[in-house]
């Protein structure tokens, strides 16, 4: 046989059948690892920017306050699984639970005032009602709904949530009610923080080992000082035992009604009194985890 002839009989067979990797998730969402790269629609980085709010699949601007779903849309595809149950301890007018709904998650919400949970629940069919979205009226700082709440939690077959939302009022900036409970009415701020916490206590008693907790919270201005919030919640979040995962800014366009003239008016405020107009807030990430023990090496 020539040469040449030799170099054509070794042929290298390719096997025709496609080898197909399996699914890589965390125990905490249903994201695909070695799919990765199909998930450009989860933010991963620490500014979000939003130039709308939705305002589609049930979602509505039709309560003061209240956060913009695509905030839901992201923490839920990130940090559950479908099926989970999300804990949101300031309802308001039920973003989380219709957010929930939409991605075929679960979830107990609890609001202090009675009209806003019959509103809410007149968003949701008498079967979600009873299987997916659990709506409680009470005070989320006190002992008696962490009962209520975990009792809930039984029926819909789990011993804890596997995602808590924190969206608190920040602190006395709107009102949202005249009950005592409510923390828009504190007396002061210290007193706001306190109530917080007694909150973030009960959510995280209810959160399961390993699962995360978010919180949407703006910073204020009061007698001509910048109150930082944000951050004093955070410190309390991490009082109570949760690990802060990240720190999101986020830009408010689109969080608020038209301002109009109130717009040139702030901003003539903050000319003269010499402060910056606010244009974020934050969303904080934490996890109920125990951090491993650092041992320090002596320098010698």
């Amino acid at each position: 046989m020539p040469i040449s002839s030799k170099k054509n009989t070794k042929v290298k067979k390719q096997n025709s059948l496609e080898v197909v990797k399996p699914i890589k998730t965390k125990p905490y969402n249903d994201i695909d690892l070695n799919n990765w790269k199909l998930y450009e629609n989860i933010k991963t980085g620490t500014w979000w920017e939003f130039q709308s709010r939705e305002k589609k699949n049930g979602h509505s601007y039709d309560y003061h306050g209240n956060y913009i779903p695509q905030i839901a849309t992201q923490l839920l595809e990130r940090y559950t699984k479908k099926d989970d149950i999300v804990l949101d301890l300031f309802l308001g007018s039920g973003t989380t639970a219709i957010e929930a709904k939409n991605l075929q998650r679960r979830c107990i919400g609890v609001e202090l005032k009675q009209e806003m949970t019959d509103y809410v629940s007149a968003k949701f069919s008498p079967k979600d009602l009873v299987v997916n979205i659990n709506i409680i009226q009470g005070d989320s700082a006190s002992i008696s709904i962490k009962e209520k709440i975990q009792t809930r939690l039984e029926i819909m077959g789990k011993t804890s949530a596997q995602l808590l939302i924190l969206h608190p009022p920040y602190d006395d900036i709107i009102k949202f009610s005249d009950k005592k409970e409510d923390l828009s009415n504190c007396a002061s701020t210290d007193e706001f923080y306190d109530l917080f916490k007694k909150v973030a206590k009960n959510g995280y008693d209810l959160l399961e080992q390993n699962r995360f907790a978010a919180l949407i919270i703006g910073d204020k201005y009061a007698n001509s000082r910048y109150i930082s919030l944000g951050f004093e919640c955070q410190k309390r979040m991490e009082e109570l035992g949760f690990v802060t995962k990240a720190v999101i800014v986020k830009n408010i366009t689109g969080n608020e009604k038209a301002k109009g003239k109130t717009a040139n008016l702030w901003r003539y405020r903050a000319l003269s009194g010499g402060f910056n107009i606010f244009e974020h807030e934050y969303i904080m990430i934490f996890q109920k985890t125990k951090l491993k023990k650092v041992k320090s090496k002596k320098i010698e």
